[in-house]
């Protein structure tokens, strides 16, 4: 075993032991939940015992977690840097872990738009946070006022908009991949009016 396995091992062991306490069950309860016996999870987790692959896929089903995920080893690629849109106005950042999600920091001037012609519609879901200021978020019929520090999550197969209340404000949404690409077909930006931001575009 090389070094490098023997961390990964310790990791999966340490891995096992935190998930179980953090959901607040004994070694019985987790054993029990596993159908392994008490004293075969118990040196598991003290390394006394071989970790084999069809006790790893039993024991990740009954933390609730994935193979992957518990013997996902640890990367040096833990602080990342944002790609700056300063057409926009808009930092964005991958997710890693999920290729398709985009986090996206946004400062925004203008209110949403008063012709409900401009909301738009596409398949995916968003999430957003106010970090500063007031928001408007526009959805379907409704409208929503968003006080700093306040989130929204909204299904974007209604048509949205959001913009801002008597002031800028600065918000942190998070896109799923459809929402991502419905965003990337509009100048990769939180809808806004985009009908209009289209037309000073020129034509594909």
């Amino acid at each position: 075993m090389t070094q490098d396995d023997g961390e990964l091992d310790s990791l999966v062991r340490q891995r096992v032991r935190a998930l179980r306490v953090a959901q607040g069950w004994s070694l019985e309860e987790l054993a029990a939940r596993a159908n392994l016996s008490q004293s075969t999870l118990s040196r598991i987790e003290n390394g006394q015992r071989r970790l084999a692959l069809d006790q790893l896929v039993i024991l990740a089903r009954a933390l609730d977690t994935t193979l992957d995920q518990l013997v996902e080893n640890a990367t040096d690629d833990v602080i990342s840097s944002p790609v700056i849109d300063g057409a926009h106005g808009l930092m964005r950042w991958p997710v890693k872990a999920d290729p398709g999600m985009t986090v996206v920091r946004q400062r925004m001037t203008e209110p949403p738009p008063d012709n409900p012609s401009r909301l738009r519609a596409h398949p995916g879901r968003e999430w957003l946070v106010v970090l500063s200021g007031t928001a408007i978020l526009l959805l379907g019929n409704r409208r929503y006022r968003i006080e700093t520090n306040q989130a929204a999550e909204f299904p974007t197969m209604l048509p949205h908009a959001i913009g801002t209340a008597g002031g800028p404000c600065e918000i942190m949404g998070i896109f799923d991949r459809d929402a991502r690409r419905g965003h990337q077909r509009a100048g990769e930006r939180i809808p806004r009016g985009q009908e209009a931001e289209r037309q000073d575009r020129p034509s594909a």
